[in-house]
């Protein structure tokens, strides 16, 4: 049983669950799990069974696809608030995970147990909404993503990144290669190329763009 504190952060956090009675919401936390995790802690990997929903109450969660070469292709986020539609689908379908979760930053989490989400899915109309609004936002993301890697090279990909961000940004070039499903050395190479170009600026762990017109144009060439 989780305390009053995270209870309440809970509900803060998912308001859908404020509209269970009182007796309900008690039975749904009796068994729920208090998590807290470092940054860089492996969340759950591939082939692995799902052992319950989390609610991330804190941090962010990174999912990624990984090959066995060691590259990884990013996903997508999870953020307090949201619900990871890998997990999701893979208590719906009894599936194991098809991809890994690694926590960007200290995470604080509570974790339902199966029983608890499908009792959730079939009793809590809001809570059905919330995890399906989900997967349609994602399913266009993916869309999206696939689109990209399908149909842009990874020049245009990178600028389409960097147009989307907030200027400047603090990241490194392996955080960038890893977001594109690439390696260092090439993003590397093509960021000195737009600096070479006066289109941004490069910094330690810090990227200023300077021309998004520029990079913007580059994407839809």
């Amino acid at each position: 049983m989780i305390d009053a504190a995270t209870q309440a952060l809970v509900l803060q956090r998912y308001p859908m669950l404020r509209e269970l009675p009182a007796a309900q919401l008690a039975e749904l936390l009796t068994d729920a799990a208090l998590l807290r995790m470092p940054a860089g802690s492996l969340m759950f990997d591939e082939n692995q069974p799902c052992r319950g929903l989390p609610l991330l109450l804190s941090g962010s969660v990174r999912i990624v696809k990984a090959a066995p070469n060691g590259r990884a292709l990013h996903l997508y986020q999870v953020r307090p608030g949201d619900s990871c539609i890998l997990t999701s689908s893979c208590l719906l379908g009894h599936a194991p995970y098809h991809a890994r979760g690694t926590a960007e930053c200290d995470i604080e989490l509570v974790v339902l147990p199966p029983a608890a989400f499908k009792r959730l899915m079939a009793q809590l109309e809001s809570f059905r909404e919330h995890v399906f609004s989900n997967f349609s936002q994602r399913l266009t993301d993916l869309m999206a993503l696939v689109s990209a890697v399908a149909f842009q090279k990874l020049d245009q990909r990178l600028a389409a990144l960097l147009v989307a961000r907030e200027s400047p940004l603090h990241t490194t070039h392996q955080a960038l290669a890893d977001e594109l499903g690439s390696v260092r050395e090439i993003v590397s190479r093509l960021l000195k190329n737009f600096a070479d170009q006066g289109w941004l600026r490069l910094g330690r762990e810090q990227i200023e763009v300077l021309d998004a017109a520029a990079l913007a144009r580059f994407v839809s060439l």
